[in-house]
Protein backbone atom coordinates (compact mmCIF):
# COMPACT_ATOMS: atom_id res chain seq x y z
CA UNK A 1 0.00 0.00 0.00
CA UNK A 2 1.46 3.57 -0.59
CA UNK A 3 2.09 5.74 2.21
CA UNK A 4 2.03 9.41 2.36
CA UNK A 5 5.42 9.11 3.89
CA UNK A 6 6.86 7.82 0.14
CA UNK A 7 4.98 10.43 -1.69
CA UNK A 8 6.74 13.13 0.91
CA UNK A 9 9.89 11.48 0.24
CA UNK A 10 9.62 11.18 -3.67
CA UNK A 11 8.40 15.09 -3.70
CA UNK A 12 11.30 15.65 -1.99
CA UNK A 13 13.59 13.98 -3.63
CA UNK A 14 12.32 16.11 -7.26
CA UNK A 15 12.09 19.23 -5.34
CA UNK A 16 14.87 21.30 -6.75
CA UNK A 17 14.41 19.57 -10.38
CA UNK A 18 10.89 21.14 -10.09
CA UNK A 19 12.02 24.89 -8.96
CA UNK A 20 14.21 24.46 -11.85
CA UNK A 21 11.23 23.93 -14.66
CA UNK A 22 9.18 26.69 -12.88
CA UNK A 23 12.18 29.09 -13.22
CA UNK A 24 13.15 28.10 -16.73
CA UNK A 25 9.26 27.78 -17.80
CA UNK A 26 9.27 31.49 -16.04
CA UNK A 27 12.00 32.87 -17.81
CA UNK A 28 10.75 31.45 -21.71
CA UNK A 29 7.20 32.77 -21.21
CA UNK A 30 4.68 31.69 -24.21
CA UNK A 31 1.34 33.56 -24.96
CA UNK A 32 -1.76 31.86 -25.25
CA UNK A 33 -1.85 29.15 -28.48
CA UNK A 34 1.60 30.15 -28.90
CA UNK A 35 3.06 27.88 -26.72
CA UNK A 36 5.79 26.14 -28.60
CA UNK A 37 8.80 26.02 -26.67
CA UNK A 38 6.59 24.99 -23.49
CA UNK A 39 4.90 22.41 -25.44
CA UNK A 40 8.58 21.20 -26.45
CA UNK A 41 9.46 20.95 -22.47
CA UNK A 42 6.92 19.66 -21.34
CA UNK A 43 7.05 16.41 -23.88
CA UNK A 44 11.03 16.34 -23.90
CA UNK A 45 10.17 15.59 -19.89
CA UNK A 46 7.60 12.88 -20.38
CA UNK A 47 9.66 11.18 -23.03
CA UNK A 48 12.45 10.94 -20.20
CA UNK A 49 10.15 9.53 -17.67
CA UNK A 50 8.60 7.18 -20.41
CA UNK A 51 5.20 8.31 -20.25
CA UNK A 52 3.71 8.50 -23.17
CA UNK A 53 1.61 11.61 -24.41
CA UNK A 54 -0.26 13.06 -27.42
CA UNK A 55 -0.73 16.38 -28.58
CA UNK A 56 -3.82 18.16 -28.86
CA UNK A 57 -5.34 21.62 -29.45
CA UNK A 58 -2.12 22.40 -31.44
CA UNK A 59 0.44 23.31 -28.31
CA UNK A 60 -1.72 21.19 -25.68
CA UNK A 61 -0.34 17.52 -24.48
CA UNK A 62 -2.18 15.29 -22.85
CA UNK A 63 -0.24 12.21 -21.53
CA UNK A 64 -1.39 8.95 -20.18
CA UNK A 65 -0.06 6.94 -16.62
CA UNK A 66 -1.72 3.34 -16.42
CA UNK A 67 -0.87 1.82 -13.16
CA UNK A 68 -0.06 -1.82 -13.16
CA UNK A 69 -2.47 -3.18 -10.84
CA UNK A 70 -5.88 -4.01 -12.28
CA UNK A 71 -8.54 -1.56 -12.25
CA UNK A 72 -11.18 0.90 -14.90
CA UNK A 73 -11.01 4.04 -12.96
CA UNK A 74 -9.79 6.95 -15.07
CA UNK A 75 -9.34 10.29 -13.42
CA UNK A 76 -7.65 13.69 -15.13
CA UNK A 77 -5.31 16.21 -13.49
CA UNK A 78 -4.91 19.84 -15.30
CA UNK A 79 -2.29 22.16 -15.67
CA UNK A 80 -2.52 25.36 -17.59
CA UNK A 81 0.59 26.77 -19.45
CA UNK A 82 0.43 30.04 -21.07
CA UNK A 83 1.59 33.46 -19.96
CA UNK A 84 0.55 36.94 -20.08
CA UNK A 85 1.05 40.26 -22.71
CA UNK A 86 2.64 41.97 -19.58
CA UNK A 87 6.35 43.36 -18.88
CA UNK A 88 7.78 41.31 -15.82
CA UNK A 89 9.17 44.69 -13.47
CA UNK A 90 10.75 41.79 -10.94
CA UNK A 91 14.80 41.82 -11.34
CA UNK A 92 14.53 37.83 -10.33
CA UNK A 93 17.12 36.04 -12.35
CA UNK A 94 14.79 34.34 -13.72
CA UNK A 95 12.75 36.96 -14.83
CA UNK A 96 11.31 36.61 -18.32
CA UNK A 97 13.56 37.36 -21.08
CA UNK A 98 10.65 37.75 -23.82
CA UNK A 99 9.82 41.32 -23.33
CA UNK A 100 6.30 41.94 -22.80
CA UNK A 101 5.27 38.18 -21.92
CA UNK A 102 5.45 36.91 -18.33
CA UNK A 103 4.06 34.44 -16.23
CA UNK A 104 2.27 36.37 -14.28
CA UNK A 105 -0.54 34.51 -13.29
CA UNK A 106 1.24 31.22 -11.78
CA UNK A 107 0.67 29.06 -15.47
CA UNK A 108 4.46 27.90 -15.12
CA UNK A 109 3.80 26.24 -11.43
CA UNK A 110 1.06 24.66 -12.60
CA UNK A 111 3.15 23.49 -15.58
CA UNK A 112 6.14 22.21 -13.37
CA UNK A 113 3.86 20.81 -10.53
CA UNK A 114 1.53 18.68 -12.75
CA UNK A 115 5.12 17.38 -14.20
CA UNK A 116 5.92 16.54 -10.79
CA UNK A 117 3.05 15.01 -9.74
CA UNK A 118 3.63 13.07 -12.91
CA UNK A 119 7.50 12.04 -11.76
CA UNK A 120 5.70 10.64 -8.69
CA UNK A 121 2.91 8.87 -9.91
CA UNK A 122 4.94 7.43 -12.71
CA UNK A 123 7.60 6.27 -9.77
CA UNK A 124 4.83 4.16 -7.88
CA UNK A 125 2.76 3.05 -10.88
CA UNK A 126 3.56 -0.64 -9.88
CA UNK A 127 1.89 -0.35 -6.61
CA UNK A 128 -1.49 1.04 -7.89
CA UNK A 129 -4.36 0.58 -9.99
CA UNK A 130 -6.03 2.64 -12.46
CA UNK A 131 -5.37 5.48 -15.27
CA UNK A 132 -4.16 9.40 -14.92
CA UNK A 133 -4.84 11.97 -17.50
CA UNK A 134 -2.19 14.67 -17.78
CA UNK A 135 -3.51 17.66 -19.33
CA UNK A 136 -1.42 20.15 -20.32
CA UNK A 137 -3.70 22.77 -21.77
CA UNK A 138 -2.75 25.61 -23.83
CA UNK A 139 -4.99 29.46 -23.96
CA UNK A 140 -6.10 29.88 -20.75
CA UNK A 141 -5.85 33.26 -20.77
CA UNK A 142 -8.03 34.23 -24.50
CA UNK A 143 -10.92 32.82 -25.43
CA UNK A 144 -12.73 30.76 -26.75
CA UNK A 145 -10.37 29.23 -23.83
CA UNK A 146 -8.22 25.79 -24.39
CA UNK A 147 -10.26 23.70 -22.21
CA UNK A 148 -13.49 24.45 -24.54
CA UNK A 149 -11.30 23.13 -27.60
CA UNK A 150 -9.58 20.11 -25.81
CA UNK A 151 -13.13 18.87 -24.86
CA UNK A 152 -14.22 19.65 -28.34
CA UNK A 153 -11.05 17.35 -29.63
CA UNK A 154 -11.72 15.00 -26.83
CA UNK A 155 -9.53 15.13 -23.97
CA UNK A 156 -12.27 13.77 -21.95
CA UNK A 157 -13.12 10.79 -23.98
CA UNK A 158 -10.73 7.53 -24.65
CA UNK A 159 -10.50 6.95 -21.97
CA UNK A 160 -13.03 8.97 -20.33
CA UNK A 161 -12.37 10.13 -16.43
CA UNK A 162 -14.78 10.34 -13.91
CA UNK A 163 -13.49 13.69 -12.93
CA UNK A 164 -11.03 16.12 -13.07
CA UNK A 165 -9.37 18.07 -10.70
CA UNK A 166 -6.74 21.23 -10.84
CA UNK A 167 -5.28 23.78 -8.54
CA UNK A 168 -4.18 27.61 -9.23
CA UNK A 169 -1.77 29.77 -7.28
CA UNK A 170 -2.95 32.34 -4.71
CA UNK A 171 -0.78 34.76 -3.17
CA UNK A 172 -3.29 35.67 -0.78
CA UNK A 173 -2.59 32.02 0.98
CA UNK A 174 0.36 31.67 2.25
CA UNK A 175 2.17 29.34 1.00
CA UNK A 176 2.07 25.81 2.97
CA UNK A 177 -1.55 26.10 2.79
CA UNK A 178 -4.58 25.32 0.09
CA UNK A 179 -8.13 27.02 0.00
CA UNK A 180 -11.00 24.79 -1.20
CA UNK A 181 -14.33 25.74 -1.80
CA UNK A 182 -17.58 23.57 -2.59
CA UNK A 183 -19.98 24.35 -5.45
CA UNK A 184 -20.42 27.64 -7.36
CA UNK A 185 -17.11 29.19 -6.67
CA UNK A 186 -15.76 30.79 -9.65
CA UNK A 187 -17.85 33.38 -11.76
CA UNK A 188 -18.76 33.22 -15.97
CA UNK A 189 -17.28 35.90 -17.76
CA UNK A 190 -18.16 37.92 -21.29
CA UNK A 191 -16.22 40.34 -22.94
CA UNK A 192 -18.07 43.83 -23.66
CA UNK A 193 -17.11 45.41 -26.94
CA UNK A 194 -19.02 48.71 -27.44
CA UNK A 195 -18.63 51.87 -30.03
CA UNK A 196 -20.96 54.67 -29.63
CA UNK A 197 -21.57 56.97 -32.30
CA UNK A 198 -22.43 60.73 -32.74
CA UNK A 199 -21.22 63.65 -35.38
CA UNK A 200 -17.99 65.01 -34.26
CA UNK A 201 -17.21 69.16 -34.56
CA UNK A 202 -15.32 72.00 -32.53
CA UNK A 203 -15.77 71.70 -28.77
CA UNK A 204 -17.01 75.37 -28.88
CA UNK A 205 -20.13 74.82 -31.05
CA UNK A 206 -21.52 71.45 -29.10
CA UNK A 207 -25.30 73.02 -30.55
CA UNK A 208 -23.86 71.48 -34.07
CA UNK A 209 -22.64 67.92 -32.68
CA UNK A 210 -23.81 64.96 -31.59
CA UNK A 211 -21.41 64.21 -28.78
CA UNK A 212 -20.59 60.45 -28.15
CA UNK A 213 -18.73 61.23 -25.25
CA UNK A 214 -21.40 62.17 -23.51
CA UNK A 215 -23.84 59.80 -24.93
CA UNK A 216 -21.30 57.20 -23.85
CA UNK A 217 -21.07 58.75 -20.30
CA UNK A 218 -24.42 58.52 -19.78
CA UNK A 219 -24.04 54.91 -21.25
CA UNK A 220 -21.68 53.86 -18.32
CA UNK A 221 -23.82 55.31 -15.51
CA UNK A 222 -26.83 53.56 -16.72
CA UNK A 223 -25.74 50.93 -17.07
CA UNK A 224 -24.74 49.88 -13.52
CA UNK A 225 -28.22 50.11 -12.93
CA UNK A 226 -28.86 46.64 -14.64
CA UNK A 227 -26.64 45.59 -12.07
CA UNK A 228 -28.16 47.37 -9.13
CA UNK A 229 -31.74 47.51 -9.79
CA UNK A 230 -31.96 44.42 -11.87
CA UNK A 231 -29.88 41.28 -10.90
CA UNK A 232 -31.47 39.32 -7.07
CA UNK A 233 -29.25 40.97 -4.72
CA UNK A 234 -28.22 37.16 -3.37
CA UNK A 235 -26.54 37.24 -6.98
CA UNK A 236 -23.12 38.19 -7.13
CA UNK A 237 -22.93 40.20 -10.35
CA UNK A 238 -19.90 42.47 -11.86
CA UNK A 239 -19.97 44.94 -14.44
CA UNK A 240 -16.82 47.09 -15.12
CA UNK A 241 -15.37 49.15 -18.55
CA UNK A 242 -11.70 49.25 -18.16
CA UNK A 243 -11.10 50.86 -21.59
CA UNK A 244 -12.99 54.20 -23.22
CA UNK A 245 -10.98 55.64 -25.79
CA UNK A 246 -12.59 59.30 -26.91
CA UNK A 247 -9.93 60.08 -30.15
CA UNK A 248 -10.63 63.88 -29.17
CA UNK A 249 -9.15 67.01 -28.19
CA UNK A 250 -9.61 69.65 -25.49
CA UNK A 251 -11.82 71.49 -28.11
CA UNK A 252 -13.02 68.32 -30.75
CA UNK A 253 -15.62 66.07 -30.31
CA UNK A 254 -14.45 63.03 -32.20
CA UNK A 255 -16.91 60.98 -34.46
CA UNK A 256 -17.61 57.93 -32.36
CA UNK A 257 -16.04 56.79 -28.90
CA UNK A 258 -15.37 52.90 -28.15
CA UNK A 259 -15.16 51.30 -24.59
CA UNK A 260 -14.06 47.77 -23.92
CA UNK A 261 -15.56 45.50 -20.48
CA UNK A 262 -16.38 42.67 -18.84
CA UNK A 263 -19.40 41.06 -17.65
CA UNK A 264 -19.56 38.49 -14.62
CA UNK A 265 -21.68 36.60 -12.45
CA UNK A 266 -22.55 33.11 -11.11
CA UNK A 267 -26.34 32.12 -12.85
CA UNK A 268 -26.24 31.34 -16.78
CA UNK A 269 -30.32 32.72 -16.67
CA UNK A 270 -29.27 36.17 -14.82
CA UNK A 271 -25.97 36.33 -17.20
CA UNK A 272 -28.04 36.24 -20.69
CA UNK A 273 -30.83 38.25 -19.68
CA UNK A 274 -28.53 40.88 -18.23
CA UNK A 275 -26.81 41.08 -21.22
CA UNK A 276 -29.98 41.60 -22.90
CA UNK A 277 -30.57 44.01 -21.02
CA UNK A 278 -27.28 46.26 -21.60
CA UNK A 279 -27.32 45.91 -25.03
CA UNK A 280 -31.27 47.03 -24.96
CA UNK A 281 -30.70 50.17 -22.76
CA UNK A 282 -27.24 51.33 -24.82
CA UNK A 283 -28.94 51.66 -27.89
CA UNK A 284 -31.87 53.39 -26.63
CA UNK A 285 -30.01 55.53 -24.87
CA UNK A 286 -27.72 56.36 -27.93
CA UNK A 287 -31.04 56.75 -30.21
CA UNK A 288 -32.72 58.96 -27.36
CA UNK A 289 -29.54 61.38 -27.33
CA UNK A 290 -29.54 61.30 -31.56
CA UNK A 291 -26.68 58.78 -31.47
CA UNK A 292 -26.34 54.75 -32.53
CA UNK A 293 -24.52 52.09 -30.64
CA UNK A 294 -23.14 49.14 -31.42
CA UNK A 295 -22.72 46.38 -28.72
CA UNK A 296 -20.61 43.80 -29.05
CA UNK A 297 -20.69 40.61 -26.88
CA UNK A 298 -17.69 38.00 -26.80
CA UNK A 299 -19.78 35.01 -24.77
CA UNK A 300 -16.95 34.03 -22.50
CA UNK A 301 -16.07 31.29 -19.71
CA UNK A 302 -19.31 29.77 -18.00
CA UNK A 303 -19.25 29.76 -13.92
CA UNK A 304 -17.13 27.08 -12.35
CA UNK A 305 -18.60 24.65 -9.99
CA UNK A 306 -16.69 22.57 -7.86
CA UNK A 307 -18.61 18.96 -7.56
CA UNK A 308 -19.69 18.67 -3.70
CA UNK A 309 -18.75 15.02 -3.10
CA UNK A 310 -15.69 15.29 -5.14
CA UNK A 311 -14.34 18.34 -3.42
CA UNK A 312 -15.38 17.07 0.13
CA UNK A 313 -13.33 14.27 -0.20
CA UNK A 314 -10.44 16.16 -2.15
CA UNK A 315 -10.59 18.34 0.73
CA UNK A 316 -10.07 15.81 3.11
CA UNK A 317 -7.21 13.78 1.22
CA UNK A 318 -5.67 17.91 1.65
CA UNK A 319 -5.76 18.05 5.37
CA UNK A 320 -4.82 14.26 5.42
CA UNK A 321 -1.38 15.28 3.69
CA UNK A 322 -1.19 19.09 5.10
CA UNK A 323 -2.70 18.76 8.28
CA UNK A 324 -6.36 20.37 8.80
CA UNK A 325 -4.18 23.98 9.93
CA UNK A 326 -3.19 24.18 6.66
CA UNK A 327 -6.39 23.63 4.68
CA UNK A 328 -8.25 26.39 4.25
CA UNK A 329 -12.33 27.63 3.37
CA UNK A 330 -12.88 29.97 0.11
CA UNK A 331 -15.23 32.34 -0.52
CA UNK A 332 -16.66 33.35 -3.97
CA UNK A 333 -14.40 34.68 -6.38
CA UNK A 334 -15.24 36.18 -9.18
CA UNK A 335 -12.59 35.62 -11.23
CA UNK A 336 -12.93 33.76 -14.55
CA UNK A 337 -10.69 30.33 -15.14
CA UNK A 338 -11.91 28.06 -18.64
CA UNK A 339 -11.46 25.10 -16.44
CA UNK A 340 -14.85 25.92 -15.86
CA UNK A 341 -15.74 24.12 -19.24
CA UNK A 342 -14.68 20.74 -18.28
CA UNK A 343 -16.61 21.71 -14.73
CA UNK A 344 -19.79 21.93 -17.08
CA UNK A 345 -19.05 18.31 -18.51
CA UNK A 346 -17.62 16.45 -15.94
CA UNK A 347 -17.26 16.07 -11.95
CA UNK A 348 -14.70 18.44 -11.19
CA UNK A 349 -12.57 20.13 -7.95
CA UNK A 350 -10.58 23.39 -8.47
CA UNK A 351 -8.71 23.92 -5.16
CA UNK A 352 -6.13 27.08 -4.88
CA UNK A 353 -2.51 26.63 -3.66
CA UNK A 354 -0.84 29.30 -1.57
CA UNK A 355 1.96 31.19 -3.00
CA UNK A 356 2.44 34.19 -0.79
CA UNK A 357 5.28 35.40 1.40
CA UNK A 358 5.07 39.33 3.41
CA UNK A 359 8.78 38.34 3.76
CA UNK A 360 9.98 37.64 0.27
CA UNK A 361 7.51 40.13 -1.26
CA UNK A 362 5.45 37.44 -3.15
CA UNK A 363 1.93 39.23 -2.14
CA UNK A 364 1.23 40.82 -5.35
CA UNK A 365 -1.98 39.63 -6.91
CA UNK A 366 -1.94 37.89 -10.36
CA UNK A 367 -1.78 39.71 -13.82
CA UNK A 368 0.06 42.08 -11.65
CA UNK A 369 4.06 43.00 -13.28
CA UNK A 370 5.57 42.11 -9.75
CA UNK A 371 3.79 38.84 -9.01
CA UNK A 372 5.95 36.25 -7.92
CA UNK A 373 5.89 33.15 -5.94
CA UNK A 374 7.19 31.71 -2.60
CA UNK A 375 8.97 28.68 -4.06
CA UNK A 376 8.39 27.08 -1.44
CA UNK A 377 4.98 25.75 -2.65
CA UNK A 378 6.27 23.38 -4.74
CA UNK A 379 7.47 21.38 -1.96
CA UNK A 380 3.78 20.25 -1.49
CA UNK A 381 2.11 21.28 -4.87
CA UNK A 382 3.64 17.87 -6.54
CA UNK A 383 3.29 15.88 -3.46
CA UNK A 384 -0.57 16.78 -2.77
CA UNK A 385 -1.40 16.38 -6.36
CA UNK A 386 -0.22 13.03 -6.72
CA UNK A 387 -1.70 12.42 -3.07
CA UNK A 388 -5.27 13.02 -3.97
CA UNK A 389 -5.23 11.33 -7.39
CA UNK A 390 -4.05 8.28 -5.67
CA UNK A 391 -6.45 8.24 -2.43
CA UNK A 392 -9.07 9.25 -5.51
CA UNK A 393 -8.30 6.14 -7.16
CA UNK A 394 -8.33 3.76 -4.48
CA UNK A 395 -5.02 3.34 -3.80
Amino acid sequence: MITKEQIQYLAGTIFEEIVGFRRHLHMNPELSFKEFQTSAFIKDKLTQWGIPFESMANTGVVGLIKGDLPSDQVIALRGDIDALPILEANDQPYASQNPGVMHACGHDVHTSSLLGAAYILNQLKAEYGGTIKLIFQPGEEVLPGGASIMITEGVLENPKPQFIIGQHVMPLIDAGKVGFRSGIYMASTDELYVTVKGKGGHGAQPQQNIDPVLITAHIIVALQQIVSRNADPRLPSVLSFGKVIANGATNIIPNEVKMEGTFRTLNEEWRAEAKRLMKKMAEGIAESMGGSCVFDIHHGYPFLINEEKLTASTRAYAEDYLGVENVLDLDIWMAAEDFAYYSQVTDACFYRLGTGNAAKGTTYSVHHPNFDVDEDALKISTGLMAYIALKQLGN
